[in-house]
């Protein structure tokens, strides 16, 4: 199992790198033809959407991540003020409440994704399946629902990631 989540983590956060290089290189590539070949700049109208495409993919994956690291809203103040039992029900209460949303939601979306795919519905530009954009998100929930889970089964402590206050923003 722990071998396994190794490669997930890995593997989450090389596609989010690459999502990340990729959408900036082209978006650099876009503004540059503006400025220097407005000629041509219609004929590079794809890569707003790509771009779009790529942005929404990084979101929904990197949820899952960004909770295992800390990185979301955690109310650690709050928790830290708790007596220790009434703590680890409050936590417990948490990761209960969102194994079941992220769950929820992942079927929800799912659902919408399918529907999207059955209606043919393609982008303009890139002239592919809207899909494409739906996708992510039943991805993203299924991957956040699992670190709760993971959280439920004592595999993963997100509380106890101490997070350099510096690299806030």
């Amino acid at each position: 199992m722990g071998v396994a989540l190794a490669v997930l983590r890995r593997l989450e956060s090389f596609l989010l790198a690459i999502l990340m290089l990729a959408m900036s290189f082209a978006y650099s590539a876009n503004v540059l033809v503006r400025e220097l070949a407005p000629g041509i700049a219609s004929s590079l109208a794809w890569i707003d959407e790509i771009c779009l495409f790529g942005l929404v993919w990084m979101v929904f994956l990197g949820l899952g991540l960004a909770l295992e690291r800390g990185r979301q809203i955690a109310m650690t103040s709050v928790l830290l003020k708790l007596a220790a039992p009434l703590r680890r029900g409050v936590k417990l209460a948490i990761d209960l409440t969102g194994l079941a949303f992220s769950l929820y939601v992942a079927q929800v979306s799912f659902t919408m994704t399918l529907l999207v795919l059955r209606s043919g519905q393609v982008s303009p530009t890139l002239d592919i399946t809207m899909s494409w954009l739906y996708g992510p998100m039943p991805a993203g929930f299924l991957l956040l629902g699992m670190r709760y889970a993971l959280e439920l089964a004592g595999a993963n402590e997100r509380h106890a990631v101490q997070v350099d206050p510096s690299l806030h923003v």
